[in-house]
């Protein structure tokens, strides 16, 4: 059995969105922004640790994308990824540091999990 990790991935930040149909999609929802230009689609997924690999080409700058397996994280960016402990938030530091340096806000690297 191949390791499933969990994780959401905004339609909005892909560079070919088609890839969706690859990933069991377990949950989806449109944020409400009263501008439906704004709107972003989110939509949870099962995906495997190989796929998780590819999807990082298909990344828009200035985006990322968490995925999880119970406390084991893999953070992806356009052509980057970082894996660590959720529980060891020293760990985080490489992945946040990476995002700031892409532009996306501190309080947006914040990797939650359920």
């Amino acid at each position: 059995m191949t390791d499933m990790y969990k994780g959401t991935i905004v339609e909005e930040s892909l560079i070919d969105n088609s890839v969706i149909n690859d990933f069991e999609v377990i949950d989806s929802k449109i944020s409400n922004d009263e501008n439906p230009a704004d709107r972003w689609h989110l939509y949870t997924v099962s995906i495997t640790h190989e796929d998780i690999k590819r999807l990082s080409d298909n990344i828009k700058p200035k985006w990322y994308m968490h995925f999880w397996k119970d406390k084991n994280v893999i953070v992806i960016f356009h052509g980057k990824r970082f894996e660590f402990n959720y529980d060891d938030k020293k760990s985080w530091t490489p992945a946040i540091e990476y995002g700031i340096e892409m532009g996306i806000p501190k309080e947006q690297l914040d990797f939650l999990i359920d």
